[in-house]
């Protein structure tokens, strides 16, 4: 159970200062870089997949894929209408899957939502690759004050059987996300030099613990239990990511960021209150980020899988009769009919997303335009990892078409994510197991 080879805890850190990363690129550094407009990627995950009722209930107005045409074109359902608003600047993709989800444990989806990871060890939080927002963070970073930006219902990576976080590092393990408005906010609008020194004696403080833990344990000629060990793992990454957060801060740190309005913010309110009010709130700060261009790479977690987290008993706090997964597993007509009115809540959050987003302006256009939005699960119905509910919006600047409801054959996600990187300009031969990136009406320029 024991080994003697010793723990070095230079495998995860590089040590304070001693990471490489680009320096930023500032307006100095000539007009044709920094005239660039910014290409961004939001990535929004729901667990427990779509409502998406039994043909025999005769509720097919509520099937989160619209079911009608009209006029040529797709008619939204009732539970996603509050983004018809938006219908020149969405559109939703049906039969995307990614090969090793049948293969696995239907519940760790959400961990492979933006890796398509490899199933070459099954057992959850230990067996992924990159995820697609990092794999952006890493072309962009050098254009923006935070290389990424990672929310969650719940803070941390949440637990090896049930991980709290959809972002993945370049070495697989999962990134910590963050749920605080305020400190959220903190972290991209006010660092400040004292700030900056206040997060870096904390961390000096955490790597001084983690060493006395590993010096402990290699002096007893022993190694940290598997378990123990892959707690550690996490701990590390989590150190690790703090680290390059305050690297690339400080050298930000004289540059002034945009002028904003914040008055619109309510800082105090928790994901333990009114389940809209948070959401709305998280989302706007998202916007601002984007349009200060503090990051240009965001994911955030709306839900967890398997009724995990605070936000399974959002459906009851809006007068609905069970919780999220509960609701997820329904059969009959009327909890199916619930499922879908969680799902038309949801809508409503992210229309009330892309409103903000549409609102911002880069220089000659919206942020939307110029933003990637991809909204989904990694489930159709009940734990099924195929036909995944998929909905891609903006990025018309960026040469998207929308207004489609495409449902093709069995395609991979992989496909999907290649031909979003590629509208990102990210040179990317292939992306996890991609084959090719997607013939359609979308990304009919890629």
């Amino acid at each position: 159970m024991f080994s003697s080879r010793p723990i070095d805890r230079r495998a995860f850190l590089q040590g304070i200062g001693g990471m490489a990363l680009a320096l930023p690129v500032l307006e100095a550094m000539g007009a044709e870089v920094a005239g660039q407009v910014p290409r961004r990627f939001c990535a929004l995950y729901t667990a427990n997949g779509m409502s998406l009722p039994r043909a025999e209930h005769g509720i097919d107005e509520w099937s989160w894929f619209p079911k009608a045409e009209q006029n040529g074109e797709f008619v939204f359902g009732k539970s996603t209408e509050p983004l018809s608003p938006y219908r020149n600047q969405l559109s939703f993709l049906g039969g995307l899957y990614h090969p090793s989800g049948p293969k696995s444990d239907p519940h760790v989806c959400s961990d492979m939502w933006l890796t398509g990871a490899p199933l070459h060890n099954p057992k959850p939080g230990t067996y992924n690759s990159v995820g697609l927002d990092q794999v952006v963070a890493l072309h962009t970073k050098q254009y923006c004050r935070q290389p990424s930006l990672v929310l969650s219902i719940d803070a941390g990576t949440g637990f090896l059987s049930r991980t709290g976080t959809i972002s993945y590092s370049l070495e697989g393990r999962p990134i910590p996300a963050e749920n605080n408005p305020r400190r959220v906010f903190n972290r991209l609008f006010r660092g400040d030099r004292a700030s900056l020194q206040s997060e870096r004696d904390a961390l000096k403080r955490q790597i001084k613990l983690v060493d006395a833990v590993i010096e402990s344990a290699n002096s007893l000629q022993q190694r940290l239990g598997k378990t123990d060990r892959e707690r550690m793992d996490q701990y590390l990454t989590s150190l690790n990511e703090v680290e390059s957060r305050l690297i690339s801060s400080e050298q930000w740190i004289d540059i002034p960021l945009k002028k904003q309005e914040y008055s619109h913010l309510d800082l105090n309110v928790t994901n333990e209150g009114a389940p809209a009010e948070y959401y709305r709130t998280m989302f706007d700060l998202i916007a601002l980020a984007f349009d200060a261009d503090i990051t240009r790479s965001v994911t955030f977690m709306l839900n967890r899988e398997d009724g995990m987290g605070i936000s399974d008993t959002f459906p009851i706090k809006l007068g609905l009769p069970s919780t999220h997964h509960s609701l997820s597993h329904a059969e009959d007509k009327p909890g199916q009919l619930a499922f879908a009115k969680y799902d038309l809540f949801l809508s409503q959050q992210i229309s009330h997303f892309l409103d903000r987003l549409t609102h911002y302006q880069d220089r000659d256009s919206s942020v939307l335009e110029n933003t990637i939005v991809l909204y989904g699960s990694g489930a159709s119905t009940t734990h099924n990892p195929r036909n995944l509910p998929t909905l891609i919006a903006g990025g018309t600047g960026l040469g998207l078409k929308h207004g489609h409801c495409l449902q093709a054959g069995e395609t991979r996600m992989s496909n999907l994510y290649l031909s979003i990187l590629r509208s990102l300009e990210i040179p990317r031969e292939s992306f996890a197991d991609s084959t090719s990136t997607l013939s359609n009406a979308i990304f009919s320029r890629v």
